[in-house]
């Protein structure tokens, strides 16, 4: 599919494919495309977990998310948080894996606070290095997930 679109197949950083897409968009138009190629229903046997790894487009100096390889948009994480959830209405998105920087804390709250109780919130980034951590993100209420 991704062949036939034009699209590089090489294999990326974790083992995924790795094709440089016009747009964010278009990443989950694909994915729902090959799932409905292999023959699947997009949100009744198939769902999608998004692992953005957030805290590596978050600049801390401007405070603010920066979509360096797509549109360069700019987004506080208010912004961010209403970003998802626009793509949780839209696509039958589960589970959202670093949707903010590690260190994003109210960020955190607003985004468990949004959409805690539609996906699976993980927080690896920030719930996972160390106990102290851990602790910290959980009585903040930080994530669903660690």
């Amino acid at each position: 599919m991704l062949k036939k679109k034009g699209y590089n197949t090489a294999v990326g950083d974790e083992g995924g494919f790795a094709p440089s897409l016009k747009s964010n968009t278009e990443a989950i138009d694909v994915i729902l495309e090959a799932i409905q190629l292999a023959g699947y229903k997009p949100g009744e046997e198939v769902a999608i977990a998004l692992d953005p790894a957030s805290s590596e487009f978050f600049d801390a100096d401007k405070n603010k998310y920066v979509f360096k390889k797509s549109d360069k948009s700019e987004k506080t994480a208010e912004e961010m948080v209403a970003f998802y959830a626009d793509w949780v209405r839209q696509y039958p998105i589960v589970s959202l894996e670093d949707g903010l920087a590690e260190n994003d804390w109210e960020g955190w709250k607003i985004l468990t606070r949004e959409l805690g109780q539609q996906v699976q919130l993980v927080a690896t980034i920030f719930l996972s290095p160390t106990p102290s951590c851990c602790r910290r993100g959980s009585k903040r209420a930080s994530a669903t997930r660690s």
